[in-house]
């Protein structure tokens, strides 16, 4: 009976480590696959999201939606352009996006650091399975660098941040 127990427990614990925290969801893109915590993005970015859309005085100009847009990838290269989001958004985005309300930058970081954890689960992937581009990722993402580049760094890092939602539902759906 105590060997039971002992192996009960056992296998009690590594079930825990095994299986992903509350919330996580387990997405693919290409060979890699990672644990994310998308509902914990989301309800920092819906506290927000009012708030940075507001600062967003230009209407005219996208980064992330159609044409130029995350949609009609191979799974071949969902892993080259999320492995060039992280890095957009980890790099040039956050950096720039600060707002007088610390509530707001409180969000903002929060976001940041899920957006830095992600980063490096994916590159500790990449690194093992290289993510290759094929042409059509890598137009795309000049051309989302290009909107970025039309505006500047603030408000291209701001209006970034408001259409989180649009990479968030490509994150989510390209699994």
């Amino acid at each position: 009976m105590k060997i039971s127990c002992l192996f009960f427990c056992l296998l009690s614990t590594c079930w825990l480590y095994l299986t992903p925290t509350t919330g996580n969801k387990i997405l693919q893109f290409g060979p890699c696959t990672i644990s994310m915590n998308v509902n914990e993005i989301r309800a920092s970015f819906r506290a927000i999201k009012a708030t940075i859309q507001a600062k967003d005085a230009i209407r005219t100009i996208s980064i992330l939606s159609y044409p130029y847009s995350l949609h009609n990838f191979n799974s071949a290269d969902r892993c080259c352009i999320i492995h060039h989001l992280l890095r957009f958004y980890v790099d040039k985005v956050f950096k720039h996006c600060e707002t007088e309300d610390s509530h707001v930058n409180r969000k903002i970081s929060s976001i940041a650091n899920s957006f830095l954890s992600i980063k490096k689960k994916f590159r500790q992937c990449n690194e093992q399975n290289a993510c290759n581009c094929g042409e059509e990722a890598i137009e795309k993402y000049k051309q989302i660098l290009t909107n970025y580049g039309q505006l500047n760094i603030a408000s291209a890092a701001m209006k970034s941040l408001g259409e989180l939602d649009i990479l968030l539902d490509w994150m989510e759906k390209a699994h």
